[in-house]
């Protein structure tokens, strides 16, 4: 299977039979949304208004299409790939989340998502397992069928945070936080199994899974960017926080030296009773620090 789950059973039908090819898997078109929009930002900056025309009506275009023939209502999510016959795999899969993170779902389509992603069978307390546990191949110890990558839920979690729903990507962080505790050096893995988080017991590890890795390495600081809504624009010169929140494990975090060109800015975010307070703690050169609640 030519995806980052490239297991040969990764990819199937409701009723468990493999998917033949020439498979479209639904990340891999949210991927390509993404860059086109991406490219109309380019030629938009460059000033070719021309090109960037025709890229936002590619993407449009994709967009129209993925809705049409990837979103599945009774599932509430969409299908996990569409066959070489384009039948679509009826499976809900944590693939699904990625159509939030380059925002080719559309905002009410986005909502139905984060239900499903958020729902017991496929957050399991740890995190968003890659297949959700009423599946036909879901096993939580398979290494694409139910179990739980901390990359792959870093990039739900921004996909929600995107759509608004950062309490949801709080929760991630906290599954996964936890998840480290349990973990040498607070090191996780590339991947653990996706069996049901218990009080008091920690996750079942994937006895081959590579630790450390990068994507896992990179996936805390993902998450928090997402959780605090932390951006920057270059050409304003500022940092902005939107609706941040804190997980519920963190009761203050403190960034130091957030730079754009020749200024800096050092922050805290704190939990204030029920909401989330950005002090500015000292400020260099031509930076502004913006937040919106």
């Amino acid at each position: 299977n030519q995806a980052w789950k490239d297991s040969h059973d990764s990819i199937f039908h409701i009723d468990g039979t493999l998917a033949k090819g020439p498979i479209a898997i639904a990340e891999v078109q949210a991927y390509l949304y993404g860059a086109w929009q991406g490219a109309a930002e380019i030629f938009r900056r460059l000033g070719k208004a021309e090109r960037a025309a025709k890229f936002l009506a590619r993407a449009e275009a994709l967009r129209r299409a993925f809705d049409t023939s990837f979103f599945d209502e009774e599932l509430g999510t969409y299908v996990l790939a569409l066959d070489g016959n384009k039948r679509p795999c009826r499976v809900r899969s944590s693939n699904a989340g990625y159509a939030l993170f380059t925002g080719i779902a559309y905002p009410e389509r986005a909502r139905v998502v984060a239900r499903t992603l958020m729902g017991a069978s496929s957050f399991c307390g740890w995190g968003i397992r890659t297949i959700a546990s009423t599946e036909a191949r879901y096993n939580p110890m398979s290494y694409h069928n139910g179990s739980i990558w901390p990359h792959d839920n870093a990039l739900i979690a921004a996909g929600l945070a995107r759509y608004g729903h950062r309490a949801e990507a709080a929760r991630i962080f906290e599954g996964l936080f936890t998840a480290s505790t349990y973990i040498d050096l607070r090191r996780l893995p590339e991947l653990f199994c996706g069996l049901p988080r218990q009080q008091a017991q920690g996750p079942t590890f994937y006895p081959v899974a590579c630790s450390p890795q990068a994507w896992a390495a990179a996936a805390p600081l993902f998450l928090l960017q997402s959780c605090l809504g932390l951006d920057f624009d270059p050409n304003a010169q500022h940092v902005s926080f939107n609706e941040p929140q804190l997980p519920s494990f963190l009761d203050e975090v403190s960034l130091r030296r957030l730079q754009i060109g020749n200024g800096s800015a050092d922050v805290t975010i704190r939990r204030s009773g029920r909401h989330v307070v950005v002090d500015v703690i000292d400020r260099r050169g031509d930076i502004r620090v913006l937040t919106t609640a």
